[in-house]
């Protein structure tokens, strides 16, 4: 399959993917813009998901679309169980952090079929549960979910967009003390080829580019 590459600025990135997510929305419910879409920006953690996720709210909202924000690190299991295996442990990294029942159950399948989700469950540095409330969603709302090692897990999102980094570009990026990470992104790469929706080259973060396949 041939790809093209698309440079964009970096003000420019937002609009573009929010164009590219809107017009998938349209196939994922020709008939009504009444469906909520459930969006998951993922990416190590030095290209910064979070903030594209926190940029593509306004562009969304112009269109029409409510945006909601949550993000898994608000959603990972106890830390009991997260680190049952160590706490540098790459394969517990990449399959066991993540509660992926608890973000279906609460956000993203609840989205759908009560109009609600749980903003957050627990926090990731105290690893006690937030107490948060749910929220009720409008019509056509856009939840954005950042993370990291999210894709290919299990859940329950309608179209994915990964930030992605050449190896030597993540190794680079990754500090000393997280340096045994490195092994399950690197795994995490290799899994999930071919697998987003749209991928975002984020080698040099002042020249992103859009890869279409």
């Amino acid at each position: 399959m041939s790809t093209r590459v698309e440079p964009v600025s970096e003000t420019l990135l937002a609009e573009r993917v929010s164009e590219f997510v809107l017009a998938r929305a349209v196939g994922l419910d020709p008939e009504t813009t009444g469906r909520p879409v459930r969006l998951l920006v993922d990416g190590h953690p030095s290209t910064h998901p979070e903030q594209l996720a926190d940029a593509l709210v306004a562009p969304f909202e112009a269109a029409g679309r409510p945006a909601a924000r949550v993000s898994v690190s608000d959603f990972l299991r106890p830390r009991s169980l997260r680190l049952e295996r160590g706490r540098e442990d790459p394969d517990s990294l990449l399959d066991d952090w993540i509660d992926v029942g608890a973000l279906n159950r609460e956000v993203l399948t609840r989205l759908v079929e009560r109009q609600e989700y749980l903003p957050s469950l627990r926090d990731p540095d105290t690893d006690r549960a937030t107490r948060a409330g749910y929220r009720g969603t409008a019509p056509g709302t856009v939840v954005i979910l950042d993370g990291a090692l999210a894709i290919g897990r299990g859940l329950d999102v309608d179209l994915a967009v990964h930030l992605a980094l050449k190896p030597a570009t993540l190794r680079r990026r990754t500090p000393p003390e997280e340096a045994w990470a490195v092994a399950a992104y690197e795994r995490y790469a290799q899994e999930i080829e071919g697998a987003p929706d749209l991928v975002v080259r984020v080698d040099h973060p002042d020249h992103p580019a859009l890869v279409h396949a």
